[in-house]
């Protein structure tokens, strides 16, 4: 399992030419919901929380962490970044991956991220626990996450002497995640209930339920683009299939409501969707600058056109990468140098153009020149 240096800067070149597994590969109900995520909080029970840890522990903790994954067979061949050796610009990078969160990217501890092939399971390594398993796939597949994650999860329990209490069950830095140490989280589209003034009654019900919605970002961000992030509270006192069911269940109704105002919205304002639509699709194929915020309202309305069958649009993988490839930190690491925001807007725009004329070739049935998966590099 490779540390940083030249190891890390060809990883990092590799992760820039291609979109993780989950946001090109077909899920179950991926007009809606483009990922299921689930994440386990677990800790070594002869060391501190990694808040109280000194430099020696921390290392410890990474150590025995990459000697425990190299034997699991899902993970054997993963790479370990270390993060406090990165800088400040590849760690967001990771963070717009989805792969680490924002306080493991701005901590000042010993600690890193495990990769697993695709960036469909990780391991974060010294965050506010020591380890945070993840599994994330596309579409509404929260028990195949669970199932996914957990056997990894048994392999390294087998190796590694996990803090657990009878009663409690794993214990954790947060008194929240004690008991599964499960957090599960859905992201999803939901546009029709947005735009029908349906949302916030939505939301408050799932909150009423137990569930926390968030951005497109997680936890700590605003909604934009009307994506949310919905995921679960408790964990104390409930084991993982029954959080994983509960969550299903509730994403399930939430989809009923979401194709019930989508079927209201075509029937009653189909020349509006429409125009919509195509103008959103027209700005991203045309733009010469445009920021996150606008790529992510522009993509929603594409999508939704999308979801509903509109000819002449991206196939949704497309706008997936988009997505990904369009965020700030995946902008300036490709350019290979400091933006400023005026720079930044630009070469945004320059990559959604190039892209968008590709996904047309594609579908033309004549691709030339930059693979799809190869955003094109730095200036153009």
């Amino acid at each position: 399992m490779s540390g940083n240096g030249n190891g890390s800067a060809a990883w990092f070149g590799q992760l820039l030419e291609s979109p993780p597994h989950w946001a090109t590969e077909p899920g179950p109900t991926e007009q809606i919901v483009l990922s299921s995520r689930v994440r386990l909080a677990r800790n070594l029970s002869s060391l501190p929380f990694p808040g109280h840890t000194s430099g020696g522990q921390q290392a410890l903790v990474i150590g025995r962490v990459q000697r425990a994954v190299a034997e699991i067979e899902e993970l054997a061949n993963a790479p370990y970044v270390a993060c406090d050796e990165l800088d400040a610009t590849d760690r967001e990078v990771l963070v717009e991956r989805r792969l680490v969160s924002r306080d493991l990217a701005r901590g000042s501890r010993k600690r890193g991220v495990v990769v697993g092939p695709g960036e469909s399971m990780s391991v974060m390594v010294n965050e506010e626990d020591h380890l945070r398993l993840q599994s994330l796939v596309s579409g509404l597949r929260i028990g195949e996450a669970l199932d996914a994650i957990s056997a990894v999860d048994d392999r390294l329990g087998e190796i590694l002497d996990y803090a657990f209490d009878d009663k409690l069950g794993y214990l954790t830095a947060c008194p929240t995640n004690v008991g599964t140490g499960l957090r599960a989280s859905v992201l999803a589209h939901l546009p029709a209930l947005v735009l029908t003034r349906r949302a916030k009654k939505v939301i408050q019900g799932v909150t009423a339920m137990g569930m926390a919605v968030r951005g497109f970002y997680g936890e700590g961000t605003d909604i934009m683009g009307n994506f949310f992030q919905i995921s679960n509270q408790a964990t104390l006192g409930k084991n993982e299939n029954e959080i994983a069911s509960r969550l299903d269940e509730v994403m399930r109704q939430i989809i009923g409501y979401e194709n019930e105002a989508r079927e209201i919205m075509w029937a009653t304002a189909r020349l509006q969707v429409e125009d919509k639509v195509y103008r959103a699709y027209g700005t991203l194929a045309h733009a010469r600058a445009i920021s996150t915020e606008e790529v992510l309202s522009l993509a929603s309305a594409v999508r939704f056109g999308i979801a509903l069958d509109l000819e002449g649009l991206c196939p949704a993988s497309v706008l997936n990468e988009i997505l990904i490839f369009s965020q700030p930190a995946h902008v300036a690491r490709r350019a290979g140098r400091p933006l400023d925001r005026e720079e930044r807007r630009r070469l945004r725009a320059d990559y959604i153009r190039k892209r968008l004329a590709e996904a047309r070739r594609e579908l033309e049935g004549g691709s030339e020149g930059t693979s799809p998966q190869d955003p094109p590099r730095g200036e153009t």
